[in-house]
């Protein structure tokens, strides 16, 4: 429940402690805080399995959001990155996965070091850091740039915004301009997430097969429609700049044209890390670096289960009951999509 409540319901351990007090079980919150230390470091083993079944898959989501990390007389920002293993879009039978990982930075040396040994397709933003993961003479394997739909039209739709520019004149505030080429240009991207829809869920022939008669030709019409745009604007213009974002990736953004496999949106990663962000409002920061890596294994585990439809808390208070003296060999039955939890033995 302690750890529940703290990762996947974003209850800081003060709150707790003060509840457990009214309710006459005073603990300390150091107390709270070594029991959650010591449960991260016993699920450690479930949390290494997790970490190599994502990175045993061939296409991964990955993403990063900002995460306070208290500090001398302020705080810094960290990072929690996650990479998410989810085949069910192209009718994979594996169960979807994610795994978190937590630094002091943003730098580019950190996904390096989470994807070093791994190679394949990645589906993500235009995060610099990435950009060595993509070179082509990259050991031990290479790394392909898989676009994110999803990114380059919200960079539109952010200027074709009628409602919400609407909303923000009748509360007073200032509103920029709205753009008629960014609204045609969310409408010709909204054409191919229609095609998308249709196809979700089968196999990646037959994803291929729809793209190729019915994708292609709409890629091809936005191709040419954002370059004669393009020509029409000025460098700095921010329809410039979102115009920009796609056409010098295009190859990353019509890699779903070739491999039935890619997505067209990186939104497994968003969704999965979404849980950071509600989590800020309630707990402001991580108390440690520490609290940031326990964050991560917590994190790693609670959304892998959520992924699954397995009841984290129910999962979590069967398994610490029975991994100490669960066979080491066998420590993947323990892992959500193969948990069966122990039957209770009822007393006559």
């Amino acid at each position: 429940m302690l750890l529940f409540e703290k990762y996947g319901q974003h209850q800081p351990l003060n709150r707790q402690a003060e509840r457990f007090t009214r309710e006459g079980v005073p603990l300390s919150v150091s107390t709270l805080a070594d029991q959650v230390g010591a449960a991260s470091f016993a699920l450690m083993p479930i949390f290494r399995l997790i970490e190599a079944y994502v990175f045993a898959a061939e296409r991964v989501h990955g993403d990063d959001t900002t995460v306070p990390v208290m500090a001398k007389g302020k705080t810094d920002t960290g990072r929690l990155w996650d990479y998410v293993r989810d085949d069910r879009p192209f009718g994979g039978a594996d169960p979807p996965a994610v795994v978190f990982y937590y630094s002091r930075d943003r730098r580019g040396e950190h996904p390096q070091a989470h994807l070093a040994s791994w190679s394949g397709i990645l589906q993500a933003d235009a995060y610099a850091g990435y950009f060595e993961l993509y070179a082509p003479d990259r050991q031990p394997g290479l790394i392909l740039e898989a676009g994110c739909f999803a990114h380059a039209r919200r960079k539109f739709f952010e200027l074709a915004d009628v409602e919400g520019a609407a909303r923000k004149k009748s509360r007073g505030e200032r509103t920029g301009p709205i753009y008629p080429i960014a609204l045609e240009a969310v409408q010709k991207l909204d054409a191919l997430f229609d095609v998308e829809r249709g196809i979700n869920g089968k196999t990646p022939a037959e994803r291929l097969a729809a793209r190729q008669e019915l994708s292609a030709p709409l890629i091809a019409e936005l191709h040419d429609w954002l370059n004669a745009q393009l020509a029409k604007l000025s460098r700095n213009h921010d329809l410039a700049k979102a115009i920009n974002y796609m056409l010098r990736r295009w190859d990353a953004f019509t890699r779903f044209l070739i491999d039935g496999r890619v997505c067209l949106t990186n939104n497994a990663a968003e969704r999965a890390l979404r849980c950071v962000p509600l989590g800020r409002k309630a707990w402001l920061f991580c108390g440690s670096d520490r609290g940031g890596q326990r964050a991560a294994i917590m994190f790693s585990l609670i959304q892998s289960c959520r992924l699954n439809d397995v009841d984290p808390q129910a999962w979590l208070a069967d398994v610490l009951a029975r991994i100490a003296g669960h066979p080491a060999n066998r420590l993947g039955d323990l892992l959500p999509w193969n948990w069966k939890p122990t039957a209770l033995k009822l007393e006559p």
